[in-house]
């Protein structure tokens, strides 16, 4: 993937911004996913930056403390919209950290980890308030058009998205292989820590889906060699924020405003 170059000086071996480099490319090599390492990138590159405002340039200049007072600006950071991070936020840029400097005592760049004891904030556990009722659920199915390869299409996938609660990216990426309708179940490759997995399906979404394959996707698909079963008009695989937008616009088009 491309990503804009990282913060600092990248031509001192030892300085924060080469070492950064040095531990995405590990990650990399390590078969992370990349999506991990963009989300880490973007993340530490975050922290170089405060660093580099307070003349923080080695990792043997970052001690506990610093790290506390980073916890401490995360905590009263504010966002464009002038709400604060939440907390899973905060914890998730810290572990970021703490994942990084354990590397760097592995790597031996460091001999004591100073972020090992940095306590992360204590997310609370809640359900969502106000889920959506089985009738809100058919009102934003319903928001499909049926007359439209695209409509048969969204259709199929929401479907699927309400029959297993796949990840978005996991639903995007199924093949007709992974399907198998005898046992009414779905084959997830590469899912959440690249782990494989099986997940149940309803006869539903399976017959949707069945739908979809048999009226729209030829027609979306055209010449495109692909095996993946939900494509955008150009034959290609959907983006997962096209999904967002589908789903955005379907509850928006339904009067669901939660």
């Amino acid at each position: 993937f491309v990503c804009q170059p990282l913060p600092g000086d990248a031509s001192d071996p030892q300085g924060l911004t080469a070492l950064l480099d040095r531990y995405l490319l590990w990650l990399e090599t390590h078969h992370y996913a990349l999506a991990t390492v963009k989300v880490r990138r973007g993340t530490l590159s975050q922290f170089l930056r405060w660093c580099f405002e307070r003349s923080l340039t080695r990792p043997h200049d970052v001690t506990l403390e610093i790290l506390e007072r980073f916890q401490r600006h995360l905590y009263h950071y504010r966002q464009r919209n002038g709400q604060p991070l939440s907390l899973s936020s905060q914890s998730h840029r810290l572990t970021a950290l703490r994942r990084w400097f354990a590397w760097l005592v592995r790597q031996r760049i460091l001999e004591h980890d100073p972020a090992h004891e940095l306590q992360l904030p204590r997310d609370e556990q809640r359900l969502p308030r106000h889920p959506l009722s089985v009738s809100e659920v058919e009102a934003v199915l319903a928001q499909a058009d049926m007359t439209t390869p695209h409509g048969l299409r969204n259709r199929a996938i929401l479907e699927v998205l309400y029959s297993t609660g796949l990840r978005r990216d996991e639903a995007l990426g199924l093949e007709d292989t992974d399907l198998d309708r005898e046992r009414s179940t779905l084959l997830v490759r590469s899912g959440k820590g690249k782990k494989d997995r099986f997940v149940p399906i309803g006869a539903r979404a399976l017959a949707w889906i069945d739908k979809y394959l048999a009226e729209a996707r030829p027609r979306l698909a055209r010449r495109a060699e692909t095996p993946l079963v939900f494509v955008s008009k150009n034959g290609h695989r959907l983006h997962a924020n096209q999904l967002s937008k589908i789903v955005r616009d379907y509850l928006r088009g339904a009067g669901i405003a939660k």
